[in-house]
């Protein structure tokens, strides 16, 4: 008897680790990796660890009671739960790691990136490439810094034409009665 209670023990923790993942993190992608070597799951796991990501392969059952205690991520994702799953925690910036996901399924077809979930919101395949397609946090970041910077640019070089067109006019007077 205390091999079940053990077993039942073991599943709650998974489903409180569980739970604990789905409330910090900011997407979360479910795939299926049947197919995969021990080597490509493990390669996987490489490139989304540096990424602020982490996949976990998971029990269906367990996955759904975990997802309980977040409603949106719940309705976004309980009916894909379906045959074998990781799921892929992001923790970090989304269009990174679904960026890194769609890149390592185009170089390992057994990976297959079913489905996600961001703020709530359910994201197909397509979707998922769309935003994995998106420019890095430190990329919008620069670009949002030159959209700002244009105009005090500009409106600096027209402060400085002023002034220099006057002594451009200035020397140019000066050499007109100099010769």
């Amino acid at each position: 008897m205390s091999n079940l209670s053990n077993t039942r023990a073991e599943k709650a923790e998974e489903i409180s680790v569980l739970s604990s993942s789905f409330g910090r993190a900011k997407a979360a992608f479910l795939v299926d990796f049947k197919g995969m070597t021990v080597e490509q799951v493990t390669k996987l796991r490489m490139k989304l660890h540096p990424l602020e990501s982490e996949m976990r392969v998971v029990r269906n059952t367990l996955a759904l009671r975990a997802m309980q205690d977040h409603p949106k991520s719940f309705e976004a994702l309980k009916n894909d739960f379906v045959g074998n799953n990781a799921i892929v925690f992001a923790f970090g910036e989304a269009p990174a790691i679904a960026k890194a996901l769609t890149e390592f399924a185009k170089d390992v077809e057994a990976l297959q990136v079913k489905v996600g979930e961001l703020e709530g919101n359910r994201l197909d395949a397509k979707s998922i490439k769309a935003l994995a397609s998106l420019p890095g946090k430190e990329v919008l970041r620069a670009q949002l810094l030159g959209v700002l910077q244009a105009p005090m640019s500009k409106f600096v070089g027209t402060l400085n034409a002023v002034p220099s067109g006057f002594v451009r006019v200035l020397a140019a007077q000066k050499d007109k009665l100099g010769a």
